[in-house]
């Protein structure tokens, strides 16, 4: 059934975004597991700039995924965000 879904469809990715941020005004810690951060690096970086906590991913996707999240905050650090 995974082809049917994609969570980098708009509404899925507008919902999370909306979990993320409520999360952190409300001063709670958000995490997120599944397929998607692994198999898509463009939805990780979304994650990460959108300030979530922390991020499973499945162990073949592990490095690459750490240095882009690494790059993606080292970004955000000197922009100031």
């Amino acid at each position: 059934m995974a082809e049917l879904f994609d969570e980098r469809q708009a509404a899925v990715v507008s919902l999370i975004q909306m979990a993320i941020r409520t999360a952190k005004r409300c001063g709670s810690k958000i995490g997120i597991c599944g397929q998607g951060p692994s198999d898509h690096p463009e939805f990780a970086a979304l994650l990460v700039r959108e300030g979530i906590n922390s991020i499973s991913l499945n162990p073949d996707a592990v490095l690459t995924t750490r240095v882009a999240v690494a790059a993606i905050e080292a970004d955000l650090s000197q922009a100031g965000t």
